[in-house]
């Protein structure tokens, strides 16, 4: 099979693969030493044909592939499709609708948390994926015909998934719950990269309204650098050091340079001294107007409720074959543990009617949770 190396050749094997309702996707690209992933190589496959185009070939237009993405006649099939999407929406500003992900499919239908694609493959086809390539350098040329296989084998077997999946959710009238998840994956806002939501995106949970304040400028700054330097976020400061700056709030580089998650020296570099200036920018926000920070949740039974609820999502998830995390987070069962009226996907839609309801229940001692040959059963309180 031939590489597709140039724009005519690009806009000609679009232009076929417009013609089909459904084609799968892939792309192979780096990441690890760049802020912005660079796209190397993207794989597409319809019931006819499938082509592998190198990105980096000199000279060619990626308009046509773009234009098929957002082409809304035709259902772009990708696994684990949110870091293709980012690349997309970076390159283009067009994030490809409609989508569906066999990832997502894959957790309503019972195949576990965040199945690996070739995993998946196995268990619907029974084909083994040659997983050689899966780490290779992409970025290199020529490319060799072990890695074109090795790229067209991702989108072909891709397409036996679909089916599959897409037959199996129809059958059990799941499809609807997979669009929902497609809309949240799709939306622009997963997408937001701006540097003043960064701190969204750090695990760390700050309580003081000061530590929030300090922890949203030093965030923005780490962002900011990191898309101008195009380096990873922790090239330029690991999370833990920005937590640590955020609780801390080190407003001289004296005092940056005696917290222990910073780099040794680091303090002297001009980052050390924009550091302090995000820092003093914190400290002077007003506090009246930042985000509402969770309250700590009291409820000295609150973490014996957690746990039944954990008891509750397993034997749920187990019942109707839908992977746990995909129904809740942990974070949602502590929040319906503190508040019946959390706002968390729990509690809302298909996962109010499968799991969100019966927890409440729980919580209010209308459902209790028993022991029936050897399996966890639900048994309704008068």
């Amino acid at each position: 099979m031939d590489l597709i190396t140039t724009t005519a050749d690009l806009a000609a094997a679009c232009s076929r693969l417009a013609q089909h309702p459904v084609i799968t996707v892939d792309t192979e690209f780096l990441r690890e030493t760049t802020y912005y992933p660079l796209l190397c190589v993207v794989q597409m496959a319809s019931a006819e044909e499938a082509v592998v185009i190198d990105t980096l070939a000199e000279g060619i237009d990626l308009k046509p592939f773009f234009e098929l993405m957002a082409n809304e006649s035709v259902l772009k099939v990708f696994h684990a499709a949110r870091q293709d999407i980012e690349i997309i929406w970076h390159q283009a500003n067009i994030i490809p609708h409609p989508v569906f992900d066999t990832q997502v499919a894959a957790m309503v239908l019972g195949y576990g948390d965040s199945i690996a694609y070739d995993q998946l493959v196995e268990k619907v086809t029974g084909h083994r994926p040659d997983k050689t390539h899966r780490f290779t350098d992409w970025s290199r040329r020529p490319l060799t015909k072990e890695q074109m296989h090795y790229a067209v084998s991702d989108v072909t077997h891709l397409r036996d998934v679909f089916a599959a999946l897409d037959a199996d959710l129809k059958k059990r009238r799941r499809s609807d719950w997979v669009s929902v998840e497609m809309e949240i994956l799709t939306s622009p806002r997963t997408y937001d990269f701006h540097p003043e939501r960064a701190w969204e995106r750090l695990k760390t949970r700050v309580r003081k309204p000061k530590d929030l304040a300090v922890l949203m400028e030093v965030a923005a700054w780490r962002e900011q650098e990191a898309q101008s330097r195009d380096v990873p976020r922790g090239r330029v400061l690991r999370d833990e050091a920005v937590s640590d700056i955020a609780t801390h709030a080190p407003n001289t580089v004296e005092k940056l340079a005696h917290l222990r998650s910073v780099p040794k020296g680091f303090e002297k570099s001009k980052w050390g001294t924009d550091i302090i200036a995000a820092v003093q920018r914190g400290l002077a926000r007003d506090l009246t107007k930042l985000p509402k920070l969770e309250k700590p949740r009291n409820n000295s039974n609150g973490q014996a409720i957690v746990e039944l609820l954990k008891v509750l999502l397993r034997m749920t998830a187990e019942r109707h074959a839908v992977a746990s995390k995909v129904i809740a987070t942990v974070d949602d069962l502590e929040a319906i543990a503190a508040d019946d009226e959390a706002d968390v996907a729990a509690l809302r839609g298909w996962r109010r009617e499968l799991f969100g309801d019966a927890a409440l229940k729980l919580k209010r001692g209308e459902l209790a949770l028993a022991i029936e040959k050897g399996r966890v059963v639900g048994v309704q309180r008068a």
